[in-house]
C-alpha cells in the first residue's frame, strides 16, 4: 500500500462551490503542484499498488503550523477575518489525521481520493471569532486583502484568500468518525495543548 499525502489546494479557489473528491481539480499554482504530486503515483497503480491519495486540508495542532503562526496577534487581541472573511476554510485536527493514515492503512477497501479534512468546513471570519473565543479575545481586527497580497503576493492569495469548500464524502461513506469534528472544540483543545 502507497498512501500519498497530498492537499486541498488539488481543487484550487472555488468559492460557494461544496467540492468532494468526484470535483474537478482547480487552477493555478498549489493545484498544479497537487495535480503533479497524485500523477507521480500512477507507476504505483499501474503494478497493481494499492494507492490512497489523501487530499490534506489546514492541520491544526498546538504544535506548529498555521495555527501557531496565527496565535500571536490573536493573543494580542488584533486577530480578525482576513480578506473578506467569507472564503471556506477546510481543516482538520492533527488527531483526525493520524486515525485517517491508520483508518487507510487497515482498510482493504481503500483506494483513490480521500478528502482529508473535518465534515465541517468554515468560513475565515467564523474561525476567527472561534480562535478568538477560545483565547478569549476579541476577533474583530481585519487584514484587508491588498495587505496580504502585498506581503505575501500570489502565494498569500492561493494560501490566506482563497475559498475551498471541501467534504469528506468518501471518507465518511467508509465509516471514519471525527474525534474533532468541530471548529470551536478544536480550538480549545488546540489551545490547551491536547491536540
Amino acid at each position: 500500500m502507497l498512501i500519498c499525502a497530498s492537499a486541498i489546494g488539488y481543487y484550487g479557489d472555488r468559492g460557494e462551490e461544496e467540492l468532494t473528491e468526484a470535483s474537478e481539480p482547480g487552477t493555478g499554482f498549489l493545484s498544479e503542484v497537487c495535480q503533479a504530486w497524485e500523477h507521480a503515483v500512477k507507476p504505483a497503480v499501474e503494478a497493481g499498488i494499492k494507492v490512497v491519495n489523501l487530499r490534506i486540508g489546514m492541520v491544526l495542532t498546538s504544535h506548529g503550523g498555521a495555527l501557531q503562526r496565527m496565535l500571536p496577534p490573536f493573543r494580542l487581541g488584533l486577530g480578525g477575518p482576513l480578506g473578506s472573511g467569507e472564503q471556506w476554510m477546510s481543516w482538520i485536527a492533527l488527531d483526525d489525521l493520524t486515525e485517517i493514515f491508520l483508518h487507510c492503512i487497515n482498510s482493504r477497501r481503500m483506494t483513490g481520493a480521500f478528502n482529508a479534512v473535518s465534515p465541517n468546513p468554515v468560513q475565515n471570519r467564523d474561525f476567527a471569532l472561534a480562535l478568538g473565543a477560545a483565547l478569549g479575545k476579541p476577533a474583530k481586527t481585519h487584514m484587508p486583502a491588498f495587505a496580504i497580497k502585498l506581503a505575501l503576493g500570489e502565494m498569500g492569495k492561493e494560501l490566506v484568500l482563497a475559498s475551498t469548500r471541501v467534504k469528506p464524502e468518501r471518507l465518511e461513506q467508509s465509516g471514519f468518525e471525527w474525534k474533532h469534528p468541530e471548529i470551536g472544540e478544536t480550538l480549545q483543545a488546540c489551545i490547551n495543548g491536547e491536540i
